[in-house]
This record gives structure tokens, sequence and C-alpha cells, in this order.
């Protein structure tokens, strides 16, 4: 009878586990896992290396651990690869922190904004919505195709590949193109 016990529970554990790993996607190859904060889920995606290694060197690792919350538009590393030759490299050296950051800041919203409510702020206003960062940004979320889109100052639009991916402090959305100041 223990034993029977023993497995029945071991089963609930192991079924809730894999309920709640199933409510959030896969980012990178890696579980994102909803009771986690946005720096610990960050580090274990293959894609988001090049975003890692800028918020550790912007300074900002505590600030996206902190209480939130925040909405992360995320770019991968092809993301950045978009950019001009040597920008990455430019932005990481230690006298251009002030740019890192800004750069960074404007892919943050101080809100838990997931793309049901984004979707619906879009079509409130009429197919473009303003999106005000912690950066002090000011881009314009757009849909197409059923894909929420980002545009930045500069006329870049990035795309959510990957929408909501849940933290404990907020929500990712995964993009793929860098937006700038």
């Amino acid at each position: 009878m223990t034993s029977k016990i023993t497995a029945l529970a071991a089963a609930f554990v192991l079924s809730t586990a894999a309920a709640a790993y199933a409510e959030n996607p896969m980012v990178g190859g890696a579980p994102m896992y909803e009771d986690k904060n946005i720096v610990e889920n960050a580090v274990n995606s293959k894609d988001h290396e090049t975003l890692v290694a800028a918020v550790k060197a912007a300074g900002l690792v505590e600030t996206l651990q902190g209480e939130g919350p925040f909405t992360v538009f995320a770019p991968t590393d092809a993301a950045f690869e978009k950019l001009p030759a040597g920008t990455v490299d430019t932005l990481l050296k230690p006298e251009n922190k002030d740019q890192l950051t800004k750069v960074l800041t404007c892919h943050v919203v101080s809100a838990n904004a997931l793309s049901d409510a984004i979707s619906k702020m879009i079509s409130d206003d009429g197919g473009a919505h303003p999106v005000k960062t912690v950066g002090g940004c000011e881009f314009t979320a757009m849909q197409k195709d059923g894909k929420i889109m980002i545009e930045d100052g500069k006329g870049n639009v990035a795309t959510v590949t990957i929408a909501d991916v849940k933290q404990s402090n907020g929500v990712i959305h995964v993009i793929d193109t860098v937006l700038l100041p």
C-alpha cells in the first residue's frame, strides 16, 4: 500500500511539473520556468548569450532580478548579428556602458504585458500602440499576420518570435531585431 501511495505521489509531482513546464515555451533549447526571474531563465537560453553578456556588462543583472514587473523584448543572438559589424564589441566596452544601458533598457517596459494585452492595446489604438520603455524610448507596437511587431524610432521593426515566456518578475517576448534608441 505504501509503495502505491509513493508511486501515486511521484506520478502526481511529475505530471504537475510536466504541466507547468508545458505551459511556458522553451527558449534557446532551454525550459523557461515561471518561478525563476528573467535573468535566471535567460542565462540558460543558447539564443540569448549576447543579450546576457550585454546585461552583465551594463550592470543590469540585479535590476532584472528585481521584483518588477518587467516586460522584456529579448533580442536573440541572431538579432545582434544583424547589427553593423563591430557594433556589439563597441557597445560592450566599459567606456560605452551608458550607451549599452540605454539600448538594453529600451527593450524593457515596466509592466507585465502578455501578448493578448498588447494585441488589445494595438487594436484599441487603431493598429498602432505607443510603447514607453524604462530607457525613455518610445516605440510603436503593431500587428501583422497575427504577429506582434515593435518599430523603433529609426524604422527598425522587430517581430515577436516567441511570446509570453512567463517569469516570476514579468514576461519575456523573444524578438528577431535589436531595437535602437
